[in-house]
């Protein structure tokens, strides 16, 4: 059972149909997975992590997560967890919102610390808090291990 978008888009997405990309127990377990299964080069992304304690972890950015040289997104990129669902906006403290290659992908940073980070094979995987979006720790621990993955897109 997929858990489908749990934290609404910017209202322009609303109306438009999103689709499972990618699923961690469906398809192989690694970023050059995540970046295989992305949706339509430029739309809107959504992920979603589910870690061993079942709290829900994820990401919203506005266009595709994939590799890249440097940070990239907008604003638009949020965090958000739950049970209690808690969203963190960008703070206009910095840029630095996604930055992505086949060893490390990181959303949010400032003082050297990233808001949240998965290895290349997710097998370590973290969050802090960060200047990009004034953050909680996403998860009850610093370090956390993935139960589920998805991502979610437009198509």
């Amino acid at each position: 059972m997929s858990w489908g978008p749990t934290c609404p888009p910017p209202p322009r997405l609303t109306q438009q149909p999103w689709h499972l990309l990618c699923c961690s127990r469906q398809d192989s377990f690694s970023l050059q997975t995540l970046y295989w299964f992305r949706g339509q080069l430029g739309s809107p992304t959504l992920l979603l992590i589910r870690d061993t304690e079942a709290q829900l972890l994820g990401a919203f950015s506005v266009t595709t997560i994939c590799c890249s040289n440097g940070f990239y997104r907008t604003g638009e990129t949020f965090f958000f967890f739950s049970p209690e669902l808690k969203v963190f906006r960008w703070t206009g403290r910095n840029n630095f919102f996604v930055k992505g290659d086949i060893d490390l992908l990181m959303i949010g940073g400032g003082s050297s610390k990233s808001g949240l980070w998965l290895d290349g094979d997710l097998h370590y995987r973290g969050s802090h808090p960060c200047k990009t979006f004034d953050n909680e720790t996403l998860s009850r621990w610093e370090e956390f291990c993935i139960q589920d993955l998805e991502v979610w897109g437009l198509v």
